[in-house]
């Protein structure tokens, strides 16, 4: 019966690649070449190898292995990927409204969204769910969202540990809607505030809605959030743009080898607004859609782009159907703004000894005018007008929000400092060195890429049985490397206290309280109030 599954498996394999290679008639030899080769190989293997083996198994590792080779979003999904994870670009869905992380055998709640089923079940962040209903965790292995899957109302039973004790629960499950916007305010009598956080299909709608509604409390300019928004539609970004730009603008290119891939994306309705000054926040979160909103507006002279560079994710994928429910997502052509300047950093085509992808370097960028005439430059996202140093991240810290050092913390904090509500909590140097300590105790690992190639050492050492011989230069060169790492924590000390400050509001607070924070203390937010606050040093910088 198996060889049977082998044997009509590797038809169907073949009958797919050959469909996608038909398209590629200059190389069509080559490709059925390879087809075949590779189809044989397949067979040969199944029915000569020593174990049984799964066919499925083997196929997907093998797709996917090819793929790993070019770059991270062309990716294959098998039959229980598509259903597990085919994006819902709606906003709204039936679940528990709550940021959920995988780690180990626990799911870790990174944010409960206010008054949704986790918050209203008394899930904080930090709890860990042990058990889902009759499930443990531990012995789950499938993509752990899916035992929250279920209609309105249905009650889930579920077990977590919150600070060393158990707890018990039960979320009952509604509609979730996730906003695009899920903040907007007057900073001040003439500044009005909108954070874009991602681009679903309401994301020019609630746009538009809020800044009509900032307009109608009297805001005459307009900060337009867009940092660690991670894209998202792309009609959706065309749209937003649409709202401070005129019809028939064009707003992004895309260029691909393929000619039906090229397209031209322009506005197509009545702005709301085409003169009021306009900035746009970025960092080296905001990717995708976020990018093409800040580059178009800025190369159109509409907006001046504060902040730092941004993350650079120009390639534009497809979804495309496949046999028996599975699907591929290809990268099909790469976005250009306004000017004429490719949004993407990394050249997957470029890899260094390790694999990684390489960046342009500066000195090979490439200059491009703004519709005033103004220089711009491509090597990779957008770069802001008036960039700030203070908003880069250093690796140091980019170590602690990856491995969770700086969440962590505020999940011991919380606890410590149950009555502080909605005051913004003061972290003092005490407070700093307290939070050292912490990382200290619970052996945090940065796994900067000298400590992991230390580790790694190490492990081919112990291998090979060498590992007494150089234990204990290995133990001075880790002890230097944690002595280099605490420096980097003392010298990063304000960078780093501003990230547990925003990690702890949102505890007390929720994402609105933090929101809130920053309309009056954030250092982007206030850099690009005194922009507006002067008409003429705005002016200025479009005309630079």
């Amino acid at each position: 019966m198996n060889f049977l599954k082998k044997k009509f498996i590797i038809p169907v394999v073949a009958s797919a690649f050959l469909f996608f290679g038909s398209s590629f008639k200059d190389d069509f030899f080559e490709i059925a070449k390879q087809i075949e080769i590779f189809t044989t190989l397949f067979k040969e293997l199944n029915r000569n190898y020593v174990d049984e083996t799964n066919p499925g198994e083997l196929m997907d590792k093998a797709i996917k292995g090819m793929l790993a080779n070019l770059d991270p979003y062309t990716v294959y999904f098998n039959e229980q990927d598509v259903v597990r994870f085919k994006i819902n670009n709606t906003g709204e869905y039936t679940g528990i409204g709550a940021l959920l992380t995988r780690k180990e055998d626990k799911l870790i709640v990174k944010e409960p969204y206010k008054d949704f089923p986790a918050d209203k079940a008394g899930l904080k962040a930090g709890d860990e769910i042990i058990q889902v209903g009759d499930v443990l965790l531990s012995d789950f292995r499938d993509e752990a969202s899916q035992l929250f899957k279920g209609a309105k109302n249905t009650k889930i039973d579920v077990k977590y540990m919150r600070q060393g004790k158990v707890n018990t629960t039960q979320i009952i499950l509604d509609e979730v809607e996730i906003k695009s916007v899920p903040f907007f305010a007057k900073i001040d009598d003439k500044t009005g505030y909108i954070v874009l956080s991602h681009f679903n299909k309401k994301a020019s709608l609630e746009t538009k809605e809020a800044l009509e509604q900032l307009k109608k409390e009297g805001a005459e300019r307009i900060i337009l959030d867009v940092r660690d928004n991670p894209g998202g539609l792309l009609n959706e970004a065309v749209n937003i743009c649409n709202l401070f730009v005129s019809k028939n603008e064009i707003i992004v290119t895309t260029k691909s080898k393929i000619e039906k891939h090229n397209s031209t994306y322009k506005t197509t309705k009545d702005p709301v607004d085409t003169e009021i000054p306009l900035i746009i926040l970025v960092n080296g979160r905001s990717a995708s859609a976020s990018e093409i909103v800040a580059g178009a507006l800025q190369d159109l002279d509409r907006a001046v782009v504060v902040g730092s560079r941004s993350f650079g994710k120009g390639l534009v994928q497809r979804p495309v159907d496949l046999t028996f429910g599975t699907q591929l997502k290809v990268t099909i052509s790469r976005y250009y703004t306004p000017s004429g300047r490719c949004i993407q950093a990394l050249d997957y085509s470029k890899k260094d000894k390790n694999g990684i992808a390489l960046k342009t370097e500066e000195k090979n960028f490439n200059a491009f005018k703004t519709r005033k005439g103004r220089t711009v430059y491509d090597g990779g996202g957008i770069q802001p007008d008036v960039e700030m140093e203070e908003t880069k991240s250093s690796p140091i810290t980019n170590a602690l929000l990856r491995n969770d050092g700086i969440f962590n913390y505020a999940t011991t904090y919380y606890y410590k400092n149950p009555s502080l509500g909605n005051q913004i909590p003061v972290l003092t140097d005490a407070d700093y060195e307290d939070f050292k300590q912490f990382l200290k105790a619970q052996k945090f690992s940065f796994d900067t890429e000298t400590e992991l190639a230390l580790k790694n050492t190490l492990a081919i050492a112990k291998k090979e049985k060498l590992d007494e011989s150089i234990q204990l230069e290995y133990q001075q060169l880790l002890t230097a490397l944690q002595k280099s790492e605490n420096a980097l924590l003392d010298k990063n000390q304000k960078e780093i206290k501003k990230l547990m400050v925003d990690e702890i509001i949102k505890r007390y607070q929720y994402q609105e309280g933090l929101y809130q924070y920053y309309t009056k203390n954030n250092s982007e937010i206030k850099k690009a109030t005194s922009i507006l606050s002067t008409n003429a040093a705005y002016q200025s910088i479009l005309k630079m």
